[in-house]
């Protein structure tokens, strides 16, 4: 199954576009979008980390473990 895309126009200042065209060329990439979605994938994951954590923070305390 295919994703429907959807585009999104993003300006850069010189240094952060030459930045990603090297990543790109660099880092096994295809096109800079891809690099951009994988970067948007990782703080999505990143996200959803913190909020597990965040969410084992608040849960009660469970009952301590013991040696069986």
């Amino acid at each position: 199954m295919q994703t429907a895309m959807t585009t999104m126009n993003i300006s850069l200042p010189e240094s952060l576009k030459s930045f990603v065209d090297e990543r790109v060329a660099r880092g096994g990439y295809g096109t800079s979008s891809e690099y951009i979605r994988e970067l948007i994938r990782h703080d999505q994951y990143r996200q959803s980390l913190r909020r597990r954590r965040s969410d084992g923070a608040l849960s009660p305390a469970a009952a301590p473990a013991d040696e069986a």
